[in-house]
């Protein structure tokens, strides 16, 4: 976004070295204007559009935390054994890249008291069989990933604002740029036109006169 930002400054800034150059064209006042609306834009649109979807961002999750709080439940598993051929897992659920998780075969409560067994990923790097660890059930007793917390959903959410305003920014400086070159293109087709007319008679004697 440096490089944008500073190329639309210089286009602001040639709005004022312009104004009274006796060698300006029409274009370059329109493209010095050109730039200071992108940047007006840029300065209107980037904060709201990020501020909007950083808001929408944040109630969804906020919904989906206050769901998954009421539909998941941590409850004691117990090691039945260690499943030897599988490797010792860095936890993807884990707030440290030291923690990690052994696949073992694990019994654990469901909701109506019913003993479950299933394979799962037990956080013990050396586990025994009769070790205890936390996992987390659906209503159905399914193992699933932990709930979602309110701090990680605000966070996703301003990041999620933060990407929208930047992206809003690039569309507009984008735009801009597009606009400028398809305005110097047309410049330089009206040069080659004013080109081709003058000259067949360029160097002759008496042109012009």
């Amino acid at each position: 976004m440096g490089g944008k930002g500073c190329g639309t400054v210089r286009a602001i800034r040639g709005l004022w070295r312009w104004r009274h150059n006796p060698l300006r064209r029409t274009t370059d006042l329109v493209e010095a204007w050109v730039a200071l609306a992108a940047l007006l834009l840029i300065l209107a649109a980037a904060p709201l559009v990020g501020s909007l979807v950083a808001s929408a961002t944040r109630h969804t999750l906020q919904d989906a935390v206050r769901s998954q709080q009421r539909t998941r439940h941590e409850v004691v598993a117990t090691v039945v054994k260690k499943l030897d051929r599988s490797p010792v897992e860095v936890d993807p659920d884990a707030t440290t890249a030291r923690d990690t998780r052994s696949r073992v075969v694990a019994d654990w409560p469901g909701p109506d008291g019913t003993a479950r067994r299933g394979t799962v990923l037990a956080l013990l790097e050396n586990p025994h069989r009769g070790d205890h660890f936390g996992v987390w059930t659906d209503a159905d007793g399914r193992i699933v990933a932990r709930p979602l917390d309110a701090a990680t959903a605000t966070t996703h959410a301003v990041l999620a604002g933060v990407g929208a305003g930047v992206l809003t920014a690039g569309l507009l400086e984008g735009g801009r740029r597009f606009a400028v070159w398809h305005m110097v293109r047309r410049r330089y087709a009206r040069l080659d036109q004013a080109w081709d007319k003058a000259g067949p008679d360029w160097g002759r004697t008496g042109t012009g006169s």
